[in-house]
């Protein structure tokens, strides 16, 4: 059972009286109470949400809808110098399902608990940083500031059940396009230690279904070459799984990212008891560092099946091929003016690899450079985990990283091409 519901922001906890919250929190949980939550995000309550906010900020806002029912909102803050590439700061307004049950307090009130932490489904993934966005704009335009490079806030549905009628269509249309882009800010993750981590490249999900078929027949018979039998194309797929296992455990310099995990998901077949299937499947999720050669990679698992049994077979759900790294070398101008930023405020950035995927493969699909950056550090990573939370503290000093961040790429002066 959920705690009781008090007062209009419900599910108990400490809740901070009238005007003794710092607005920017106040809108923090203001924006986690909307219920973007799958399989039915509320995308329409997102959207008042933003055209509202536009509206405060005095920036024009576009709607894209990218597919029935899928809108991406841009807000957009034109520079000095119109002609440059923009800045993209991107934020996904989707948030996966809870099982309620588990939680504390009520996932979509956005209770803050006595310590100041904010519980919300969003709260981490990725409500947190669409303010901070927000925000810092807020304070930089209250303080007269422009810049000679344009900023468009974009903010994408659907990223959580993998972007196709998000992030991925929009990529494809004129609309993207005519942004300008050179440059995008996306979602990171936290981080339990001081430091900050950035990622720069993200493995590839590929979810496969092996598909086994066999002799059917009644269950009280020696029925050869079986659908079942086939199914020892699990024991491939799991020892490769322990020796990437393995690999992870051993090194120190790895991280997540730099192994490919392999995980069973669903398995399918069988009617009756007494009835030997005609096919049964099994279904694997497999993340991909794009260190990894893709094809060879493949072939392995066309040998896995192979030794299976006769014709078992597999397809895709979701095979994505991108490679693509974006530069971390001080001699990139716009890295260099994210981390040389991060190094004025003494921040410690770790540089890795995706280990999950977000919108940022897309935009990097593109040709375009992205990083991956959430600032909450000495925060535990409960993207998906039942009891999200944020602390207030980190939240509001968020914004204030990306008040300094925003300014510097925004002002990274002319590229070659560019003049």
């Amino acid at each position: 059972m959920l705690p009781d519901k008090d007062g209009p922001s419900g599910g108990g906890g400490v809740q901070d009286g009238p005007g003794t919250e710092d607005p920017s929190v106040t809108l923090f949980r203001e924006y986690l109470r909307l219920k973007t939550v799958h399989p039915e995000p509320d995308y329409d309550a997102a959207i008042r949400f933003m055209e509202r906010i536009a509206e405060e900020l005095g920036l024009p806002m576009k709607k894209v809808e990218v597919c029935p029912g899928r809108v991406v909102a841009v807000i957009t803050w034109v520079g000095s110098r119109p002609e440059l590439k923009s800045v993209v700061l991107n934020s996904h307004t989707d948030v996966v399902p809870v099982y309620e049950g588990h939680w504390k307090y009520d996932p979509f009130a956005a209770v803050k608990d006595a310590d100041g932490n904010i519980y919300g489904r969003g709260s981490q993934d990725m409500k947190c940083v669409t303010i901070q966005y927000i925000e810092a704009i807020r304070r930089l335009k209250a303080a007269g500031k422009r810049f000679s490079r344009t900023i468009h806030l974009t903010f994408v549905p659907d990223e959580e059940v993998g972007g196709h009628k998000g992030m991925e269509t929009f990529v494809k249309l004129p609309e993207f396009h005519k942004l300008n882009i050179g440059f995008a800010l996306d979602e990171g993750l936290a981080n339990p230690t001081n430091a900050y981590t950035v990622f720069y490249g993200e493995r590839n999900p590929w979810w496969i279904t092996v598909r086994c078929p066999g002799s059917p027949g009644h269950g009280s018979r020696f029925v050869e070459n079986t659908a079942a039998e086939k199914l020892r194309v699990i024991n491939s797929f799991l020892e490769f799984r322990e020796k990437e296992k393995h690999r992870l455990n051993i090194s120190e310099c790895f991280t997540l990212g730099d192994v490919t995990t392999v995980n069973m998901t669903m398995v399918k077949g069988g009617m009756a008891y007494n009835v030997v299937p005609a096919e049964m499947d099994v279904s694997f999720d497999l993340r991909i560092p794009p260190t990894v050669n893709l094809q060879e990679f493949e072939e392995k698992i066309k040998a896995w099946c192979k030794e299976a049994g006769e014709d078992v077979t597999y397809d895709f759900a979701q095979k994505h091929m991108d490679q693509n790294f974006t530069c971390t070398e001080e001699s990139d101008p716009w890295w260099h003016a994210f981390s040389s930023t991060c190094k004025a405020m003494n921040m410690t950035v770790k540089k890795e690899i995706f280990p999950a995927a977000t919108d940022s493969r897309f935009i990097r699909e593109e040709g375009l450079p992205a990083i991956g950056f959430s600032p909450m550090n000495l925060t535990p990573i409960l993207l998906h985990d039942h009891n999200e939370y944020l602390n207030e503290q980190v939240f509001l000093r968020g914004i204030q990283v990306y008040e300094r961040l925003v300014p510097a790429l925004a002002s990274v002066p002319p590229l070659s091409g560019e003049e």
